[in-house]
């Protein structure tokens, strides 16, 4: 694995498993810990924006950086050195002896710009499923430090020359994925002045039990758009009830679609519901 160039277009893809790559990263022979010299610049995860995770679908955020290399190493050798962002919780000690709260990337590509200096794209890893341990429990849903392992290898491109982690400030924030199921508006049709009554129901991921759960005394909106209209107005805030439901009454004025918006919050995703349609007479 690496993040070189071969000859002078590019590497071929990296395509490892946050596990495996931990592994390769942490399993590498020994070498005296210091300065690569490697220079891993203009970092961006995700566009910067917040990684949402469910219960199955393993996740893929975008990942892109620059990197420069040290005297004495060229992008037309690529396997003599070896630089990727991961994140990580809590030490980075701790997540660099043992890859426990680790995520690191599934596969990346670098073009090169020079024989010094190569662009790399690709994404991370992480996968919900219970043998991968990453998110393994729902105070997973936080804000995950940046750090970025760094890499040099002789000749033979086996032996380690020197290895380093530095930490990247601020950080990505990941989050449980939320689900709403479409707005159930009754009766159908309706009179207008008369009242309607649309429900719905609210959960979100639970990264202990690895399925979803309603998501209780969440705040909803509920709204509308009417026939032939472009947007949807608020017409209220709904709190979710102990099963994660939601229900309330609205008086029918005209015709239109009704549907549940969920903002979202520092800990779980935004969802939107399925619209539903009334027809008023």
């Amino acid at each position: 694995m690496n993040a070189g160039i071969r000859g002078r277009r590019r590497t071929a893809a990296v395509i490892a498993t946050a596990g495996a790559l931990a592994l390769s990263v942490l399993n590498a022979p020994a070498a005296q810990a210091r300065d690569t010299g490697i220079v891993l610049s203009d970092l961006v995860i995700n566009n910067g924006r917040p990684v949402v995770v469910g219960t199955s679908r393993v996740v893929e955020p975008p990942i892109s950086f620059n990197i420069a290399l040290p005297p004495g190493y060229s992008t037309e050798h690529p396997f003599r050195y070896d630089a990727h962002p991961f994140l990580y919780r809590g030490s980075l000690t701790e997540a660099a002896d043992t890859g426990d709260s680790y995520i690191g990337p599934g596969g990346y590509t670098c073009f090169d710009v020079s024989s010094k200096r190569a662009r790399c794209e690709g994404t991370l890893y992480i996968d919900p499923h219970p043998s991968r341990e990453q998110v393994d429990s729902n105070s997973d849903a936080t804000k995950w430090k940046i750090a970025v392992s760094l890499r040099l290898f002789k000749a033979d491109e086996v032996t380690l020359v020197a290895q380093e982690f530095e930490t990247r400030p601020g950080g990505v924030s990941l989050r449980r994925a939320a689900n709403l199921t479409a707005a159930d508006a009754t009766p159908e049709p309706v009179a207008k002045g008369k009242k309607v009554t649309v429900a719905g129901k609210l959960t979100r991921a639970n990264w202990t039990t690895h399925k979803n759960g309603p998501y209780v005394g969440s705040a909803v909106r509920l709204q509308f758009r009417a026939k032939g209209a472009t947007t949807f107005k608020t017409l209220k805030w709904v709190t979710t009830n102990s099963a994660g439901a939601l229900r309330t009454q609205v008086t029918a004025s005209t015709d239109g679609f009704f549907r549940w918006m969920f903002y979202g919050n520092t800990t779980t995703g935004t969802a939107t519901s399925g619209q539903d349609y009334i027809d008023v007479r």
